[in-house]
């Protein structure tokens, strides 16, 4: 099937843009999960400053601009909580990442074909 200049050009555009956008989604997706991350981090990072103090220790939480006595068990269940979710959070990353790692390199893979066999 041989097709017309004019539907191979907005073939080729449909590619393009198409390859275009999931480029940009990388990004965007690549940030969060280098932003979730950092959570992932400092949640860690937390857990192990609580487990470091002794049980009687005050325990301060940040509320907007106070801070506010928590119990230290309280704490470590938010924090455990928080840990569950980012990583949730970061496994839909991983597949919108592989996703769109997919995507992509099936639009370079038709724009190969269709350059290799002369839009034919």
């Amino acid at each position: 099937m041989s097709m017309t200049p004019d539907q191979m050009q907005k073939l080729l555009q449909e590619i393009e843009q198409k390859a275009a956008f999931c480029q940009q989604q990388m990004v965007i997706v690549k940030t969060q999960i280098n932003s979730k991350n950092r959570e992932k981090r400092m949640l860690q990072l937390t857990a192990a400053e609580l487990d470091g103090l002794p049980s009687e220790a005050n325990v301060y939480e940040g509320v907007g601009k106070m801070f506010v006595a928590s119990p230290k068990t309280d704490v470590k269940v938010r924090l455990t909580k928080d840990q569950e979710t980012i990583k949730k959070e970061m496994e839909g990353l991983d597949k919108k990442m592989h996703y769109l790692e997919t995507t992509y390199k099936n639009s370079k893979d038709h724009l190969d074909a269709i350059f290799k066999n002369g839009g034919r």
